[in-house]
Parts: C-alpha cells; sequence; structure tokens
C-alpha cells in the first residue's frame, strides 16, 4: 500500500480528510478493470439525452466495445464546433453538467484551445492533486513546517462569448484548495494576476523572499531556471525592497499607487544575504516539476541554479484535460484509473486498457472524462515502465507529432534532448527545426555556448534513420544558429502575453520552419 495508514502526524491528518480517494486509488490499481467500467457507466450516463450523446446513439448502457464503436476517436480541432457551442453557454451540448467555467490550454499559437470544467471533473482533478501531496508529506514530514511556493496562472482572465470565465487550470486549483492549503502558499492571489510577465516574476520573488519556502512547485522546470536567473538579475533590488518592507524597485518601479497597495500586501522588512541561490535563500527540501520530454535538458541544470542538489518529485501526467497518473512516490506516475477512462493507442493504431498495456512500449493517450471530452486524443506519447498492482506505471515521452523528418529520419523531441544535453551543457535553451535546400539539414538555434559538431554526431548515435541519411549525403550535418542573450525568456513572455499560462508554456525544442525564424529574428 502506497498511502498506508500509519505515518508522520501531517500525512496521517491529510490521509484521513482524503480517505476516500485514497480507497478509489488502491482499489482501481487492483481491480482496474472493475473500475474503469464504472467510470464509463459515469460518463456514458452524463452524455445520455446530450446534443452529443443523441449525435452519437448513446444511451447510458454502453461497454467498452460499444462506447469505442459510437464514439471515434477525435483530436481537439476535431472538437472545436461541439466547443463552441459550450463556449456559447448552451446547455447539454457534451454532459448534462453545468458547465462552471472554461481552461485555456498551454502552448497556444493561435486560437485558444477552451476546455470544459464540471463539478464532477473538479472533483477527480482534486482528488488526485490531494493524493499527490499526500505522497509528498508521508516521505517528508518537513515539507508541511514551511510554506509551498506554486508558480500559477490566473484562474479568469477573460469570457468566453456565452460569458463564461476562462483562465487557467493551474489558477483554478490554487483558488480550490482548502483554506489550510491556501495559507501555506506565500503569494497572495492577487500577483498572479498581474499582466505583465516581468512585474509579475519580481512581485512572486518580493513575496517569497520573505517567506520560509520548503518546496517550490511548477509545471516546467524552465520556469524554475527563469525565476533563478531573475532573482539573480533583480537581487540588489529586492534586497533593497526587502529591507524597506516595499514593493518599489526593478519591474515594480512603475507601479500606480493602488496597484501596489494591493500588491505589497503583507509584505514586511526581510534582511537578505548577498547570494541569490534559492537554497541559500530559503530552507528548500525539495522541488516539484515534469520531468519526461524535455525536461531533462533543464533538469541538468537545476543543482547549480537553486545552489544545491535536491530531490525532484514529479507533478504527474497531467494537463488541462485532466491528471492521468499520479506520481505517489520518485518512481514512475501509476495510471489514475479511478478518474478519467484510458485508453492507449499504439504505432498499430489499436486502442487498448491500462491493464492490456505493455512494459517497454510507447502509447499515445486517448481520455474520456466528466467534463464531455469523449475519447479525445491528447496529444502525449506516454512510455510504460512498470506496474503498481495490475496498474501501470507511466511517464510522458513527447507530444505526438513533434518530429523532425526531413527524409524519414523521424528524429524525436526525446532524442534531440538527449544529445542537446550532452553537446550544449551551458546553453539557456536550444531549439531545432529542418533547414530545407538542395540537401537538408537540421539548424539548430541556441543561446549559449555549445558544439553542434557533437550533437549531430550523438543523433546519428542515438538514431540509425538519421545517421544513415547523413552517411549516404541525403541529409547535411548540423548546423547552429546563436539567439541573442535573453531569447528564449523574450519567446516565453510574448507567449504568456498572447495568453498561455505562465507556469505551463511549452519550450520550443522541436519547432517548424517559421517559428524557429521567428525565435532567431528575435
Amino acid at each position: 500500500m502506497v498511502y498506508p495508514p500509519s505515518g508522520n502526524g501531517p500525512y496521517r491528518l491529510l490521509r484521513a480528510f482524503n480517505n476516500g480517494a485514497v480507497t478509489a486509488f488502491e482499489r482501481a490499481c487492483v481491480a482496474p478493470d472493475v473500475e474503469q467500467a464504472r467510470r464509463l457507466a459515469v460518463i456514458t450516463a452524463g452524455a445520455r439525452r446530450t446534443a452529443f450523446g443523441g449525435a452519437h446513439g448513446i444511451d447510458g448502457g454502453e461497454d467498452m466495445d460499444a462506447w469505442r464503436a459510437r464514439v471515434p476517436v477525435r483530436t481537439h480541432a476535431e472538437l472545436v464546433p461541439w466547443l463552441d457551442r459550450v463556449a456559447a453557454a448552451e446547455s447539454d451540448v457534451l454532459t448534462r453538467a453545468p458547465v462552471r467555467s472554461l481552461l485555456e490550454t498551454s502552448g497556444t499559437t493561435g486560437r485558444p484551445k477552451w476546455l470544459p470544467v464540471t463539478d464532477a471533473w473538479a472533483r477527480t482533478v482534486a482528488d488526485a492533486q490531494a493524493l499527490w501531496v499526500l505522497g509528498l508529506l508521508r516521505d517528508d514530514e518537513g515539507l508541511a513546517s514551511g510554506k509551498a511556493l506554486s508558480v500559477v496562472s490566473p484562474a479568469e482572465h477573460l469570457r468566453s462569448p456565452g460569458g463564461l470565465a476562462v483562465g487557467s487550470n493551474t489558477g483554478r486549483m490554487f483558488l480550490a484548495q482548502p483554506w489550510w492549503v491556501r495559507w501555506r502558499a506565500p503569494i497572495p492571489y492577487a500577483v498572479y494576476c498581474v499582466e505583465d510577465p516581468a512585474l509579475r516574476a519580481y512581485c512572486v520573488l518580493r513575496h517569497a523572499v520573505g517567506q520560509d519556502v520548503t518546496s517550490w512547485t511548477t509545471a516546467n522546470p524552465s520556469t524554475l531556471l527563469l525565476y533563478c536567473r531573475r532573482l539573480r538579475e533583480w537581487w540588489e533590488e529586492l534586497r533593497a525592497d526587502a529591507a524597506e518592507g516595499t514593493l518599489r524597485r526593478g519591474p515594480a518601479a512603475e507601479l500606480s499607487a493602488a496597484d501596489r497597495k494591493v500588491l505589497a500586501k503583507g509584505l514586511g522588512r526581510v534582511t537578505l544575504g548577498a547570494d541569490p541561490l534559492p537554497a541559500s535563500i530559503w530552507k528548500l527540501r525539495r522541488v516539484n516539476c515534469w520531468t519526461g520530454g524535455s525536461a531533462p535538458f533543464f533538469l541538468s541544470r537545476l543543482p547549480a541554479a537553486l545552489g544545491a542538489d535536491l530531490p525532484i518529485r514529479e507533478v504527474g501526467v497531467t494537463a488541462s484535460e485532466g491528471f492521468f497518473a499520479i506520481p505517489v512516490d520518485d518512481d514512475a506516475s501509476v495510471a489514475w484509473l479511478a478518474g478519467h477512462l484510458l485508453e492507449f493507442v499504439g504505432e498499430d493504431g489499436v486502442a487498448r486498457m491500462a491493464w492490456e498495456v505493455e512494459v517497454g512500449a510507447e502509447y499515445r493517450l486517448v481520455v474520456s472524462t466528466e467534463a464531455g471530452l469523449y475519447r479525445y486524443d491528447l496529444g502525449d506519447v506516454v512510455r510504460i515502465t512498470g506496474w503498481y498492482h495490475r496498474a501501470p506505471r507511466m511517464v510522458f515521452v513527447r507530444k505526438a507529432g513533434n518530429v523532425l523528418n526531413a527524409m524519414g529520419e523521424k528524429v524525436t523531441e526525446d532524442q534531440v534532448v538527449a544529445a542537446a544535453r550532452v553537446a550544449f551543457p551551458e546553453a539557456v535553451g536550444v531549439s531545432v527545426s529542418v533547414g530545407w535546400g538542395e540537401i537538408p539539414m537540421l539548424r539548430v538555434a541556441v543561446e549559449g555556448a555549445g558544439d553542434v559538431g557533437r550533437f549531430d554526431a550523438l543523433l546519428r548515435e542515438g538514431n540509425v534513420e538519421y545517421d544513415g541519411r547523413r552517411s549516404s549525403g541525403r541529409m547535411g550535418p548540423a548546423t547552429a544558429t546563436a539567439v541573442r542573450g535573453g531569447g528564449f525568456a523574450a519567446w516565453r513572455e510574448a507567449r504568456v502575453r498572447a495568453g498561455a499560462p505562465d507556469a505551463q508554456v511549452k519550450d520550443p525544442i522541436v519547432l517548424d520552419g517559421d517559428k524557429w525564424d521567428a525565435l532567431v529574428a528575435g
């Protein structure tokens, strides 16, 4: 049992509050087929007598075979006509449950992706989040004694055509936490609602430096690195503001008196040392962030940036669409089979249930949720690493389609990351695209120093198809282009200003040609 009844005091207290979620998790891991059948029944009942249900002949009594026969796998783009009706506040479109708000997904480049929130879906996500926190407290009682620093985005930043609030899932979850959890947060919610990314970061750090922070959580490890750089950049301004108990320097110098009064609420005087490293400022015990996909490129830089080699806990296989696998320990996440309905689609196109997957294989994740996403192609590729009882453990590998493929070489994002970690160990950011010409080649945009020849050689070692095309002369050697200092940070800030949630902005490891050109041009 990963959540035993015995343990330290904070763990036992939180476990008592979440006994139902613990019981459901353990039950689902032992009998996943039974629990997933329960989830299917809940989901089909919610789709019955809706516009979607009527169009697909859903009567609420479908077994898995019937569900698959009546509902095709769809991408977000294919679901947009239904989601547009939800955004217009039309009722009974995807589910009979009321839609409370809409979530804007991360990484939007054009039209934002808006996803519905229902009460049942929110409870499912909250249960998974509570189980994640429970595992942290079980392993380290000391985390409960200090503040939990998180980087989140506003729960609402605009309204849909039908008047529904639209915002980030991180902000929604922050506000949904019990009061005693929010008490551990050192940052007032008003700070997270600041629109300008630089000003928001300064305000976050100004509040945080005067607090006893023991854990730091954000989805993307590159966000942690960005905030570490900001600490160094603004350290003298932060020290002066902290000594005076003010919020008047750095990007905060331009604040109006009214805004300053709101954002500076609760700030006190504190004396800071000369060292801007987070491990020197706080008694940090752990950081929590993504560890899969492109994350290893940034994780290798964290010890130097933080000033200590701290334990890292994965935040899970999760997205704005839901919570799909829970990190119950420092091993790979365990599928949350008491939450959503999960299917795993292999390269053969066959959809499998959780207990039908194979260790070592990679699958595209297809989900059905109580919020009305039915057989929704998440676009995430996961790898199965093992089992907890009959529930698979999994890690995120990459987004489906994040592949460089000029001549059939199919260089994947994780292969790029593995080579870049060695060839560009000091780089702030690396992005790769296909360069087209008489002889195609890979173009590498780098902010910082490195060895593009080493990068090319490592890719050849890691991908036999790429090596073959290089050997035959069908592809030329990779080339490097320098990105100006701060270029990747500017790219991130532009994405945030365009509406992408700050903490979830995906790093541009693999880009198509136009976006790569724009990154290089600055």
